[in-house]
């Protein structure tokens, strides 16, 4: 930031001083809104003011732009104002969008003009559209834009919220992760998928390992599996109601995915509920239309309706040292199969031909030192999907179980590491989640059945708040080796035995060196790895 004397030049240059040294605010002083409010489905627009009980979030931060997202309780409109203080002298006010029930009255403002590597302040306020003038208490956060020159970087990642019936358990201290990875104070956190869990109803209480009872708040919307679009957008306000949550999103920017819960478990094509007695709605195509309306509702990531109204895959440059490539393995992939097709094809589809080109291209282009994949699955661990009508093995993921030369969804895996490779790119890392463990997976080709490529790191984090599971077996076909891994020993253990993990990168910019941590839910290290920049 810059020193006092150099602050009123700077807020002219950046564009953050309005006319006047300081502005002051425009709204009356309220009460803050009850806890209780935080999960209402909102259209409440009788009395009082604005209701902004989810707080915000931050969202695709880079070096002038930054997504803030919120919600109110009734049809109001957005206002934003950013600062380089606390108090918000000299704001910058942006008049946001409004905020109606076509959107669960949520609402999201690209900022953009922002300065390059600068610690700023954002607030948000809701401006009652029954009553000019009529403003909610404001909802504050923060961020720090990514640099244009190096400096030294941090960020986190993991994935899973609120899986196997594991929901916010206040006697517990709710989702306890949340505000461990605060405390790392990250430039920005990478949430891997399966951020809601719309398939796994989560009950009132559930007797786990060691006769120990998890008691959850419950509301009605996750009580049964998600059908209508109120239920799908009900599992999102749900985990606001967590204040570790509402307090993280706050002050870390995020990048959001998505994997298969968000919907429904391991779907594809493929998948088949006419038999599954929880849902009255079979129509899976449906239920995917409506889950999606909701993710984008609530997920505080760029869209790109002019290029493609549900996408997610997108690129993330935060700095000369780091871009970050975020990918979407469950929206272009064919039909969960035996995964063994010989060719590629729609079929055999896992990123699909057209991301496959853009994360190719986009590694080839990159100017950044260190190039991160953030993946919705992981790439050689087997992760099975039951059993086809022949009786053979259904997968979900990429690997099929044989470790012999590519085929089905790993021919699109051979072909991007054939394109890095014959491109020179270096300094790639991949990152996810969706296994529930953690672990260190490194790819050789000495090890493999195809040898194309350079040796790769994967690393892999989760869960924060769901069941544990794992090991999974390995799929040798791109040669992983197991370099560490933790993992319970009996599935679907409980947040209570302390098996919630996340992983923490940070790049040092004097030596350029990338440093992998894998932590647990009390912030331990469990195992680090130092990568020098080639």
């Amino acid at each position: 930031m810059p020193h006092d004397h150099d602050r009123r030049e700077f807020l002219i240059r950046s564009g953050l001083l309005l006319a006047g040294a300081a502005v002051a605010p425009w709204w009356p002083a309220r009460a803050h809104a009850t806890d209780s409010d935080a999960g209402g489905s909102g259209g409440n627009s009788a009395g009082g003011q604005p209701s902004v009980a989810q707080g915000l979030q931050i969202g695709d931060v880079t070096r002038g732009a930054a997504i803030v997202w919120s919600r109110t309780d009734r049809p109001a409109r957005m206002w934003v104002e950013v600062a380089d203080n606390a108090e918000f002298h000299g704001a910058r006010r942006v008049r946001g969008p409004y905020a109606t029930e076509s959107t669960d009255y949520t609402a999201r403002l690209d900022l953009t003009d922002l300065p390059a590597d600068s610690e700023l302040h954002v607030r948000v306020l809701f401006e009652d559209l029954a009553s000019a003038g009529r403003f909610s208490e404001p909802v504050t956060g923060r961020l720090r834009t990514a640099p244009a020159q190096p400096r030294n970087v941090r960020l986190l990642w993991s994935g899973d919220t609120a899986g196997q019936g594991f929901g916010i358990n206040p006697e517990w201290g709710g989702m306890r992760i949340y505000e461990t990875m605060r405390q790392r104070q990250p430039d920005f956190f990478i949430h891997c998928g399966d951020t809601i869990y719309a398939d796994g109803p989560i009950p009132e209480q559930k007797t786990v390992e060691d006769g120990r009872v998890w008691r959850n708040r419950v509301t009605p919307e996750v009580a049964k599996v998600a059908e209508t679009l109120d239920e799908f957008r009900g599992r999102y306000r749900y985990n606001l109601l967590d204040e570790n949550v509402r307090r993280f999103n706050a002050e870390v920017p995020q990048i959001w995915q998505w994997d298969d819960h968000e919907v429904m478990n391991n779907w594809s094509a493929a998948k088949d509920i006419s038999a599954d007695t929880r849902y009255t709605e079979k129509n899976v195509p449906l239920l995917l239309a409506r889950a999606t309306q909701a993710f984008l509702e609530y997920a505080p990531l760029r869209r790109m309706y002019d290029v493609e109204a549900q996408r997610v895959y997108r690129r993330i440059s935060y700095g000369p040292l780091l871009d970050v490539f975020v990918v979407d393995m469950r929206s272009y992939r064919g039909a969960n199969s035996a995964n063994r097709q010989a060719q590629l094809s729609e079929a055999s589809a896992f990123l699909g031909r057209p991301q496959l080109g853009w994360l190719l291209d986009g590694l080839r282009h990159s100017q950044a030192t260190w190039k991160i994949i953030a993946a919705d699955m992981p790439i050689g661990l087997q992760v099975a999907d039951g059993k086809n009508a022949d009786g053979s093995p259904r997968w979900e993921a990429i690997a099929n179980g044989e470790d012999g030369a590519p085929s089905g969804r790993e021919l699109e895996i051979a072909e991007l590491l054939r394109g890095i490779k014959a491109a020179g790119v270096k300094n790639i890392v991949w990152l996810t989640a969706d296994v529930h463990y953690t672990a260190a997976h490194h790819y050789a080709p000495e090890r493999a059945a195809f040898k194309d490529f350079d040796p790769f790191w994967e690393f892999v984090s989760g869960p924060l708040n769901a069941g544990s599971f794992g090991p999974n077996a390995l799929d040798a076909s791109f040669g992983p080796q197991v370099v560490w891994q933790k993992a319970p020993a009996v599935q679907n253990t409980s947040p209570f035995a302390g098996l919630q993990f996340f992983g923490e990168v940070n790049i040092d910019a004097a030596s350029r060196a990338l440093s992998v941590s894998l932590r647990d839910l009390d912030d331990n290290e469990l195992f680090s790895k130092r990568l020098e920049a080639v």
